[in-house]
Parts: C-alpha cells; structure tokens; sequence
C-alpha cells in the first residue's frame, strides 16, 4: 500500500469523470451513498474528446435505456443539443435511431453543474496513481500527492488516460485525449494486482475553422423540423428552432493520391502503432487502403458548439503528419483553402481483458473493485454511459449488502453489450451495433421506459413523480391493446397491474 494521509472516508469512490464516470457517480449518489468522483482535470468533467454528438444506432438505444433506468445522458443532451435527427426512418421501428449534435462545451458545464449540486456526490480534483487492497477487497485509492480515500466501493472510468499516448505521424508522446496528464502509475498498480491489459488504440480527426469552408461546395444536413428528444421528461425545448446544420462532402482522387504517397509517413503502416484500433471508426488512411475500389468517402462537417468556429471533420480520423492532415483537408471539395484550428491524432492506451470482470462490472479478483467504459476495451460516449451507470448501480448495491443488478440481453442493448465484454471479450475497442442483438425487435427506441423505468423505481433513481407518469402511460396503452377487456385492464391500472404486468401484455400485443 501506497503511504500518505487519510483525506476522506466515502462509500463509493468513482475515478474518472468522463461519460461513464459522471453516470456512475449521479447513480451512486442518488441511491443514497456518500460518493467522491475523482478527476485528473475539474475543466474536463463530460468532455467529448472525438465527436461532438450523441447518440445513433444502437447508441442512441443505449442513451434511452440509460434515461429509463433514471441516469443523466438523455436530459443532459436535451438541454444542449444544437440539432436532432432521428435516423432509418425509412425502416423499420426497432433500428430508428435518435442523433444528436452537440454543443460540447456546453454538454460539459452541464453535466459539471448537475454533479455539483447532486445531494451526497463530491467532486474533486485528483490524479489517483494507487488502489488500497487488503486481502483482495478494495478499501481506497491514493491520489499523486498522497492523500488517502477510503471506501467499499471503487470504479475505475479511466477511459483513454491509462499510459496514453499520442501519435502523429512521426511525433509520439506521451498524454491522455485533448493533450491532458496520462495516467501513468495506475495502469502499473493493476498490474501489480494481477490484472491483465491490452494495448487499443482509437483517433480523431482535425477541426477546421468555420469561415475557410466553401459550404456552396457541400450538401446541407438539417435537423427534424420538430425533433423528439432522449428523455422521457423532455416535453419541449426552446432549442427545437435554433438548430445548426451538418454539411456533406467526398473525399477526392487527389485526396486518395496524397494518402497512397504518403504511407510510409502513417503510423499505422509504419509499424509506430502498437495497439489494436476500431474496426468499425477507421482512419481515413486505412479507409483507402483497406477500400481501395472506393472512388470516394463521406465526410461530414460538423459544428462543435454554437459559440465556436471549430468544425469537426467526421470520417478523417487521421494519424498522419500534419503537413500531410492539411493536403489532405485541401482537396476536399469546399476546404481548398481551409485552414486546421486542431491537428487529428491517434491514441494508445491500456484497457482491462473485460473477460475479468463479473456481469455486475466488479472484477473477479478484487471485491468491491468495478469497471466502466473504455478502460473494458469499448469505443464510444454511450457505451460508456451504459456500462457507468450499471457500475454505479451495482457499487452502490455492494455497498448496501444487496444482489447485483444485471440486465438480460433480452430486456436492454446495454444486457447485450455488458454480456458480450464479459463472456466473449474482446480484440478491438468494441462497439455497440444493432446486429448484436438477437432480440432487437424488441428492444426499440421507443419502449424502453416500458422495459426499464420499473427496475429504476425499484432501486430507486426513478422518482415517485416520474413513475406515476409512466403508470398512467402505462394505462392508457395497457386499455388501446386490450379493448375488450377494459374493465379487467382498466382495474389493474389502478391497482398498480398496469405498472408491471400491464406493460408487458400491451407489448406483446401490440
């Protein structure tokens, strides 16, 4: 054990404050445990280091699953989005899907606010580099200066910061995402403890300064005239009729020529990268070797914020050099002369072999130990919101001496995606998608309060207000599916049947 001075006793001890780590820490806190969320920097609390959006398919699944278990990604879009499409509505129900753009810096000060005014939930400033384990169970972390926190419970949601580091073509140093501190001596203390670790690897791509684009050049991408929203609780937003647009373009053949001529200056080809990157997010180098038949590619402009000239390139993740970055950009129809405000840049990291942990996210060697996000190899802001919340649920459980929750793959895509880390594993960062569900019919965007607001009342994050609502909603469509038998129905409801066993009936049916 790591010396230092005892600062705080706590029940739940969170470490990382990203995605996962704010849903973990509001959870835990909420269920009435005495919570310390920890964090390298207090400027980077929900920050988005990659995209400035939330949601998608799958994704955007996951974000109202997490809504109707009663965490904070939904109302917190809701509140800052900068435009809202509901995507595959050509298709049919269970693959629609809700996307947001946000307005990052603002997504971030947000969600800043709601940790520091939730009721039995610190936030404080500090780089944990140690775990205090006795006999295999968890009993605290010491943080860089020596300060020692004790609790039941701790969650690691270290994201990208363990031994992170950034490469651009031939410079290489050591840095979590967006230049912050790595985590260094943490990654080691895992070790210490037994645990094994892989090397991934994820990126970004640059952003452009908004007056240098030619949008005459490009294909606008508005939002839904009247959007829906992630939460249930939303009902309006005055954010409905200020919405941004999104611009399309294609890479070109000269484009394609820069990248070919250059690969000997790509980390990834050059044999730099060590770690194991998304299949499903390639760089835009890999994009044209591996498709080398493809005349072109999508390139998606995309606003940061509403108060920011900085437009994220989505689909030009890119390690390559920055000279290169900006031939690159150049030949893209509308950025001839754009100019780059932020290199892209790939990024190594350690992750945990989720295959270590148990489905409730506590590691199998170290009780009371749990993990969340892309420290269990996942790529993506809501998977690691999914996998937070469900860290934070259960860490708060183990605190209270009750059983773990565990969602089955047939109640949520975050059953699925929990599932599928700790049975399977995996070999690249993971992302969610819809083909991974075999129940995914039934799992749509449109029921999961039906199939998760009754497991949130009952560990009690969903409030008495909200589950009345969701009971008379309940009601009313228990009565649309069964007519005929409206009295039998129709009592239930008032009984509280309608709540439960209602639902489940009105689903099947309809």
């Amino acid at each position: 054990m790591t010396t230092g001075y005892e600062a705080g006793q706590y029940e739940v001890i969170v470490i990382g404050a990203g995605h996962a780590g704010c849903e973990a820490a509001l959870a835990a806190a909420r269920m009435g445990c005495r919570t310390l969320l920890l964090t390298i920097n207090l400027d980077m609390v929900a920050f988005m280091p990659c995209n400035p959006s939330i949601g998608g398919p799958a994704k955007g699944h996951v974000v109202r699953e997490i809504d109707a278990l009663g965490g904070e990604m939904g109302r917190n879009i809701d509140k800052t989005f900068i435009q809202m499409r509901m995507l595959n509505t050509g298709k049919g129900p269970a693959v629609h899907a809700l996307r947001a753009q946000a307005d990052k810096f603002l997504y971030q000060h947000t969600m800043k606010e709601t940790i520091e005014r939730t009721p039995n939930l610190t936030l404080r400033q500090g780089m944990v580099e140690d775990l205090i384990v006795e006999e295999n169970v968890v009993k605290g972390v010491v943080t860089k200066t020596g300060a020692q926190y004790y609790a039941h419970s701790v969650v690691l949601t270290t994201g990208t910061y363990l031994r992170g580091k950034i490469i651009m073509g031939e410079l290489m140093y050591e840095s979590g995402p967006n230049n912050q501190q790595p985590s260094v001596k943490l990654s080691e203390a895992l070790r210490r403890l037994g645990f094994e670790l892989v090397r991934f690897k994820t990126g970004t791509p640059p952003r452009v300064h908004k007056e240098t684009i030619d949008f005459s050049k490009t294909e606008i991408q508005p939002g839904d005239a009247e959007p829906k929203y992630f939460s249930y609780e939303t009902e309006s937003s005055p954010r409905a009729g200020e919405q941004l647009p999104c611009w399309l373009t294609y890479t070109s053949e000269e484009t394609h020529q820069i990248i070919n001529d250059n690969l000997h200056r790509a980390p990834m080809f050059s044999g730099v990268i060590e770690g194991t990157g998304p299949r499903y997010c390639p760089s835009i180098e890999d994009k044209i070797v591996r498709f080398s038949d493809k005349p072109k590619h999508q390139i998606f402009l995309e606003p940061e914020g509403r108060y920011t000239s900085e437009y994220y390139v989505q689909g030009l993740s890119t390690s390559m050099p920055e000279d290169v970055q900006l031939n690159i950009l150049r030949s893209i129809p509308g950025l001839e002369r754009v100019e780059m405000m932020r290199t892209g840049y790939a990024i190594e990291y350690d992750a945990v072999v989720p295959t270590q942990l148990k489905p409730s996210l506590e590691t199998k060697l170290v009780s009371g130990l749990f993990t969340a996000g892309q420290i269990n190899g996942t790529s993506g802001y809501e998977e690691a919101a999914g996998q937070g919340i469900m860290a934070g649920i259960n860490a708060a459980r183990h605190v209270q001496g009750k059983e773990p929750v565990i969602l089955d793959r047939s109640e949520a895509y975050i059953g699925v995606l929990i599932d599928d880390l700790v049975t399977k594993g995996t070999n690249e960062p993971y992302r969610l998608l819809t083909s991974r569900a075999e129940y995914r019919l039934l799992l749509r965007h449109d029921n999961a309060d039906l199939r998760l607001t009754p497991t949130g009342y009952d560990i009690g994050l969903i409030t008495e207000e909200r589950y009345r609502q969701f009971c008379k909603k309940g009601a009313r469509r228990a009565r649309v599916a069964a007519p005929e038998n409206d009295k039998g129905t129709a009592g239930g409801a008032r009984s509280g049947y309608a709540c439960r066993s209602g639902y489940r009936l009105a689903e099947q049916r309809g």
